[in-house]
């Protein structure tokens, strides 16, 4: 038979096992077994509650910048205004090291989690006080609503985390509440997934060429490859769908390494001056053996380095600028040429240009599609030419689909010019064709 004593430790020992230590608030463990018994309670008749996570935006870097005990007491300031925020019946924990969640047994609707997810935010958003130094905090939240008793504890949450993802996608300071169409989005997003992991394995992904030419002579001097994927089951994949999951669910690197092996085996029969451009994603610039897969299929596809030019956007050179550096310095070391694709859509400065040595700009479509009746733009691309020639760079102008637009980056001094004016993407036997028709290639294949 236990003692007073000792069923006052087992409950004291009991309490600890579910509480955060820091900020005193339930955690993980508590907060499921709260949802468990709630949802256990209302299996007979289940109206309706509400759950939410609660991210902290930009936490780590305020915790790096002032220091772990600095972290810990915005942690605590945190805790105490959600605490602060909760009604008698609702519930806050500590899920994570940045991470809270809540509990609204009496909210019966996605307008009314929504409207005190937001409050939340506000609450949270006020400055924190670290003695001589104050921070300021946003936060994303994802909510999801219970409705049926065959929902678990663990769809719930996980709900929930789908659509704090989604607010976080979407920027700062953002409330999401789980649908159904968000539902049948990440149910899709999974047959993708799978379906791409397949045809990667089995070398289904093929490189479509587009070429690229010189505005003035219209000659073509090289061809940029893009992946393309028609699946059995779901058909024509766009790119846009694809390469984003592809690069979330970390297939892009073996994706990449397939198309750019079937690219440069095309190549091969091209004319010796017609260099292959074949683009990293952000994700390739952050991994160090990028550089080394790259060189390993040129060394076995038999392929000039010289003739291959790598193009990255501006937003993969900001994920890890120091990364993406030494990347490029590897591959400019053996020849390979280096062009910044995209210019002026994404976020580097003009300092990165002298940094990188980069060897082409790519010029967005989005300047090239209103050159012609927008002076802005017309402003924007007469510096950028002007930019380049000082630094020694050549130009691509990218998506031209009007003879006035080549006309306009002719008179201007763009050298390179690419867009459905000169052709659209073509399968490797195409491309032959095309350079067949050219006159570049004899029409009977040696």
């Amino acid at each position: 038979m236990r003692t007073a004593i000792g069923n006052g430790y087992d409950r004291r020992e009991t309490d600890l096992a579910f509480t955060d230590p820091l900020t005193g608030l339930g955690n993980e463990r508590r907060f499921f077994g709260k949802i468990e018994r709630l949802i256990g309670d209302r299996a007979d008749d289940p109206a309706p509650f509400a759950i939410g996570i609660i991210d902290l935006d930009g936490f780590k870097p305020i915790n790096d910048l002032f220091g772990r005990g600095a972290g810990d007491e915005i942690l605590l300031q945190v805790a105490m205004r959600l605490r602060a925020a909760m009604d008698q019946h609702s519930t806050v924990a500590r899920v994570g090291p940045d991470e809270f969640a809540f509990l609204y047994p009496m909210v019966f609707s996605e307008d009314a989690v929504e409207e005190k997810a937001r409050m939340l935010i506000e609450v949270l958003s006020a400055p924190y006080d670290l003695g001589e130094r104050t921070a300021r905090l946003s936060a994303s939240v994802g909510c999801s609503l219970f409705y049926s008793g065959e929902e678990t504890t663990e769809l719930l949450v996980d709900k929930a985390e789908t659509a704090l993802y989604h607010a976080k996608q979407s920027g700062r300071g953002r409330v999401v509440v789980y649908t159904h169409e968000m539902e049948e989005a990440a149910k899709r997003v999974t047959r993708i997934e799978q379906a791409l992991r397949r045809a990667v394995s089995h070398g289904e992904v093929e490189p479509y060429f587009q070429p690229i030419v010189d505005i003035r002579t219209r000659k073509t001097i090289g061809f940029e490859a893009l992946a393309r994927w028609t699946d059995r089951d779901l058909g024509f994949v766009p790119p846009g769908v694809f390469i984003p999951i592809a690069e979330e669910r970390g297939i892009i690197g073996p994706l990449s390494q397939l198309v750019l092996r079937k690219a440069t085996e095309a190549a091969r029969k091209w004319p010796s001056d017609l260099f292959l451009s074949f683009n990293l994603s952000p994700s390739q610039l952050v991994d160090q053996n990028t550089g080394l897969h790259i060189l390993a299929i040129l060394d076995r596809m038999g392929f000039d380095p010289r003739r291959l030019e790598i193009e990255i956007t501006e937003t993969g050179l900001m994920t890890d600028p120091a990364s993406a550096e030494k990347i490029v310095k590897d591959l400019k070391s053996v020849g390979i040429r280096v062009s910044l694709d995209d210019f002026g859509t994404g976020q580097s400065s003009l300092g990165r240009l002298r940094e990188f040595n980069f060897d082409k700009l790519k010029i967005d479509r989005s300047f090239v599609s209103s050159v012609l009746d927008d002076k802005p733009s017309e402003h924007i691309i007469r510096a950028i030419l002007a930019m380049c020639e000082g630094l020694g760079m050549e130009v691509v102008a990218e998506g031209i689909e009007e003879e006035g637009q080549a006309e306009r980056l002719m008179q201007f001094g763009c050298g390179g010019g690419q867009g459905y004016l000169f052709g659209k993407p073509a399968n490797a036997g195409s491309t032959l064709d095309y350079l067949r028709a050219a006159g570049d290639l004899p029409l009977v294949p040696a």
